[in-house]
């Protein structure tokens, strides 16, 4: 934010595309609610170790909206210059609709992809499938409470994909982890969890999947404390 704050003037409108809606509350903070849409994308990608972009599937979509849903002339006009672009651009009239869904679908993913260390087909094969249900079922009761019930078609095009035998799916995080970079834990699962207010509770698989996450943090933190200490 503070690079691009000297940009922002009375007309700008900043387009947020991150996860999550911990990024919405900080802008606001900074900018004001007028100036800020709501936005997401939808793309499976990653860096391959010579450090080009990977597009792991076909799917490239772009969504974004005002956040009560009306369609204002700004972002008709930000739909207009996104229309000639090579990726599939939309605007939303149910933006933070769509961003409460994505975030249950990501953070069912990588809660439980992180917590197995195993890809969603490994998970049903070692007979776990109900803890990933489980753990999608608890993410979209949050989104409910929060007065964004995730839509049947959502739900019935979702829940099937964290029960698929064979399936390769994992989340980005897990492949993070694997790598042993940074990861979004806090942003993703954190912030879903104390919106839920299951903090505390030792029951929650949401609890579990983001202590465990926290727990890797922490030894990466340790590994790098030590090689900074040996240098």
């Amino acid at each position: 934010m503070a690079s691009f704050a000297p940009a922002v003037g009375p007309e700008t409108v900043i387009l947020p595309l991150l996860n999550g809606m911990r990024h919405l509350d900080a802008l606001e903070e900074r900018f004001d609610a007028n100036h800020v849409l709501g936005g997401q994308c939808l793309i499976s990608a990653a860096l391959d170790p010579d450090g080009r972009i990977l597009h792991l599937s076909d799917s490239h979509i772009l969504s974004f909206g005002e956040r009560d849903g009306l369609r204002s002339a700004r972002v008709e006009a930000i739909a207009s210059v996104l229309s000639s672009t090579r990726f599939d651009a939309r605007l939303s009239e149910a933006i933070l609709q769509e961003m409460w869904e994505k975030w249950v679908f990501i953070a069912t993913g990588a809660g439980i992809t992180c917590l197995m260390r195993a890809a969603i087909g490994d998970i049903v094969a070692a007979g776990a499938a109900q803890l990933a249900t489980g753990l999608f079922d608890e993410c979209a009761a949050i989104a409910t409470g929060q007065g964004f019930p995730p839509r049947p078609e959502f739900l019935e095009r979702t829940r099937p994909m964290f029960t698929a035998p064979g399936s390769p799916l994992t989340a980005s995080m897990l492949r993070d982890i694997e790598r042993g970079t940074p990861i979004e834990a806090d942003h993703i699962l954190g912030d879903l969890l104390r919106r839920g207010g299951a903090n505390g509770d030792t029951g929650s698989l949401l609890n579990i999947a983001f202590r465990h996450v926290k727990a890797y943090e922490a030894r990466r933190g340790a590994n790098q404390a030590e090689t900074q200490k040996a240098a």
